[in-house]
């Protein structure tokens, strides 16, 4: 089963089950298909076909993934637009992917007006009518899924084109890895104009048959309110949102639902995680991956050994090597760039062949990033050629590049 098949899979089975919901609504899983069903209509209507492109400019909310799984059903592509960009720039990336439909929420759609685009207001997304006869998913392993893109602090922003196999097969890398089942519940506080929240906190837990809550966005303030509301079994965040809860004295946390966190985007500070786990009791299990291999390829195990500073071992299917400046792979000890190779791995750039081969040599993705391996198989990255954490994190805050001397004092500046 493919992962665009999800509504319907749990509709079937369990249609009373708790699915999705955001600080607006809850959806059970016959609401979920049938609101997926409906978006579908609505976005043919619009002029969304097979193998076209549908863009998302939202802020978190469930609209965005109930359009994103109608795009799928209908055998288009999605391309979440981050909602703080300027108008130049949001047009810049919806043109750039080729999308004609756009689900916009007031503020967007005043940015991108004059764009051409057909925009479809998100009340529209929120209740939709209801069609006669639902279709059948129509994505194809090989089609592309989501067009996700690069920040462009060292050049205009890329298209990573990921297809369905890809988007199938890191679900369920994921959902072995980090033992997601039925009662597996997320709390997404990342945005989802970025491949880690769709894949970790959103796909992964509906495929395991678990469901998610949406976060608007982070507030340190009243997170441990919206976790005690939400009941989470694991939330995915960054370095910096682990900062800012430990910094914050006497807080109380509602944590017995809590079975793990998972950290990505730059390795957690060995400090850090210590002071974490020993004020919330809660176990940090740190992860790597970037946008070009669907967000993960390496990761500590929730049970076992967890190595504090390292990203973990290649998750199985995966393979990640550290290369030397020929090319050739390094043993256990020596620096290298990483590299790696498996279903994972996007299928290139988008219109961009010349960047797509630089990038994909001889079987391998090239990450830009520098680490070593132990003798037990753990990565640890010791240098980042592109500082993918401080565009990560600043772009989450405020739609930019991250300016100079803006880095958490707290987090390491290798």
């Amino acid at each position: 089963m493919l992962a665009a098949a999800i509504p319907d899979e749990r509709a079937a089975r369990d249609p009373a089950g708790a699915c999705i919901a955001d600080e607006r609504q809850e959806l059970d899983n016959a609401r979920f298909a049938q609101t997926v069903s409906a978006v579908a209509a609505l976005l043919a209507d619009a002029g969304l076909r097979r193998g076209g492109v549908l863009a998302v400019m939202l802020p978190n909310r469930v609209e965005l993934i109930t359009g994103m799984f109608a795009a799928w059903r209908l055998g288009a592509a999605v391309t979440p637009v981050n909602p703080a960009l300027t108008g130049q720039e949001a047009r810049y990336q919806i043109d750039d992917a080729g999308a004609n439909v756009v689900i916009a929420d007031g503020a967007s759609a005043a940015k991108l007006a004059g764009g051409g685009y057909r925009i479809i207001p998100v009340q529209d997304v929120t209740s939709p009518a209801r069609p006669g006869q639902p279709a059948p998913a129509q994505a194809e392993p090989g089609t592309p899924a989501l067009l996700i893109y690069t920040s462009g602090t060292t050049g205009r922003p890329k298209g990573v084109i990921l297809d369905h196999r890809n988007v199938q097969a890191t679900a369920e890398l994921i959902v072995s890895w980090f033992e997601m089942a039925g009662e597996t519940r997320s709390l997404l506080v990342l945005p989802l104009f970025h491949v880690n929240g769709i894949m970790v906190s959103v796909v992964s837990p509906l495929l395991a048959g678990g469901s998610t809550f949406i976060a608007e966005r982070f507030d340190a303030a009243t997170f441990w309110a919206t976790v005690g509301q939400a009941r989470p079994t694991f939330f995915s965040a960054v370095p910096t949102i682990y900062a800012l809860l430990v910094s914050r004295p006497g807080e109380q946390a509602d944590t017995k639902n809590l079975r793990y966190v998972i950290c990505g985007a730059a390795p957690m500070p060995r400090e850090l995680i210590r002071e974490f786990e020993q004020r919330f009791g809660v176990p940090v299990v740190e992860g790597y991956g970037l946008s070009e291999c669907t967000v993960v390829c390496t990761a500590n195990p929730v049970h076992g050994v967890r190595k504090a500073g390292s990203v973990g071992l290649a998750l199985p299917g995966v393979e990640v090597g550290v290369a030397g400046p020929a090319g050739e792979l390094l043993p256990a000890g020596q620096a290298g760039e990483v590299v790696v190779r498996g279903p994972n791995v996007m299928r290139g750039y988008l219109g961009r062949p010349a960047e797509s081969a630089e990038v994909l040599r001889a079987g391998w993705l090239h990450t830009g990033d520098v680490g070593r391996f132990d003798d037990d198989g753990y990565l640890t990255l010791v240098d980042r050629v592109k500082d993918r954490f401080c565009e990560f994190f600043f772009l989450f805050r405020t739609g930019r590049g991250i300016p100079p001397g803006h880095a958490d004092p707290r987090l390491p500046s290798g």
